[in-house]
């Protein structure tokens, strides 16, 4: 094994790097859960979290990864045999409707190339051809980790009220939240799922969930069995700041630092922030002469970026050769684009700096590699955020 001197660069689109204020706030001393002490915790996290997803309605944190937030969603407003509208927009998009099939729901999908955002029109078709609103959700990811394409949330809400279709909107926002700005009431969402390692900056551990009136409602009425996913129980306890069972408490003290971070900065700045590294990244991928995976202008994500290889090479050798001669960690193509593309993170605390240092030893690492590109994409990064 290579012996790495100095900081590991972690640029995959999550786990993104910890900050310090959080592996601090983490390693406090647990405390009781069921103390007034705890209340106070939960009660800030819960608001805090609210917050972050632009929401007066309730936001549930369950100690799970976020593929947990889905399940409780899917769980707690879907019945077996009932019928929902998805858009192939990449891998989690696939893996959202395979556990939605897991649990007995019929999945229609509209197929996508994985290089453009869902649909808002095709959408709107579907559903307009659905004359019996046998539908009984939309859901759609935000922003596609697999492919760094962003899906435009609030148009698509408009596109299901414009047939007056009763469906529900549920939205995957694992990658966007606390990184791309979100808007769950104004933008109409009933289910909002997300998680801790992303663009809060924590761990994996924590799976969150914001609701929407429609959303109880239909958790009052479905007829599927749960028990750990049960909405019911989080919205009985957390009014007070608890939990029906034993919380994460240690990562929970890190979400409340992670948002204080967050409120710190301001969220429009950190919004902005994102938007400086993804355009400095998309100018360095476009100076070396290389495809970016996402082909709409309009849908690129300032969460990753994911970058195409020239036809014949493997970029799963060239991540490889990267990390064990730069200590850097790029995100690798999953299922279809596998060995097609490498994804380049640039969320969560990242800065300009250490976005310069990892597109360095990206640049490095496709000369020595013997990819075929221009030299001077970072050159074009800098150009790029110092014009920003």
């Amino acid at each position: 094994m290579t012996h790495r001197v100095g900081q590991h660069f972690l640029h995959i689109p999550g786990p993104s790097p910890v900050p310090d204020r959080v592996r601090a706030a983490i390693g406090a001393q647990v405390i009781d859960h069921r103390s007034v002490e705890f209340a106070e915790l939960g009660r800030k996290v819960l608001d805090g979290a609210r917050e972050v997803f632009g929401t007066r309605h309730p936001v549930l944190i369950f100690p799970s990864s976020g593929t947990g937030a889905w399940e409780s969603a899917v769980a707690n407003t879907l019945s077996s045999g009932d019928r929902v509208l998805m858009a192939e927009t990449g891998h989690f998009a696939n893996l959202w409707r395979a556990l939605a099939e897991s649990w007995g729901v019929e999945v229609e999908m509209i197929p996508g190339d994985w290089r453009d955002w869902a649909e808002p029109d095709e959408i709107r078709e579907r559903l307009a051809a659905d004359t019996g609103h046998e539908i009984k959700a939309v859901m759609v990811v935000h922003n596609e980790t697999s492919t760094g394409v962003v899906s435009p949330v609030a148009a698509i809400r408009k596109a299901i009220d414009a047939e007056s279709h009763p469906a529900m909107l549920m939205v995957d926002a694992i990658s966007s939240l606390g990184s791309l700005p979100y808007h769950h009431d104004d933008w109409g969402v009933d289910v909002t799922v997300s998680c801790s390692q992303k663009g809060l900056m924590l761990p994996p551990g924590l799976g969150l969930v914001a609701l929407s009136p429609r959303a109880v409602e239909a958790a009052e009425t479905s007829k599927t069995r749960r028990s750990y996913w049960d909405w019911g129980a989080m919205l009985a306890t957390n009014p007070g700041g608890f939990f029906p069972y034993t919380p994460a408490t240690n990562l929970l003290y890190g979400l409340a630092e992670s948002l204080d971070l967050l409120r710190e900065e301001g969220f429009d700045q950190v919004f902005a922030r994102h938007d400086r590294l993804a355009a400095a990244t998309r100018a360095a991928v476009t100076a070396w002469g290389l495809e970016i995976q996402c082909g709409n202008e309009a849908a690129h994500s300032s969460v990753l970026t994911g970058v195409v290889m020239p036809e014949g090479v493997d970029s799963d050798a060239v991540r490889t050769l990267i990390l064990d001669r730069y200590n850097l960690s790029l995100g690798q193509g999953l299922s279809r684009v596998k060995g097609r593309i490498f994804r380049i993170g640039h969320l969560g605390q990242c800065n300009e700096l250490t976005l310069l240092g990892a597109l360095s030893g990206v640049e490095m690492g496709l000369a020595d590699a013997g990819v075929h590109f221009r030299p001077g994409g970072v050159q074009a990064a800098m150009e790029t955020l110092r014009k920003s």
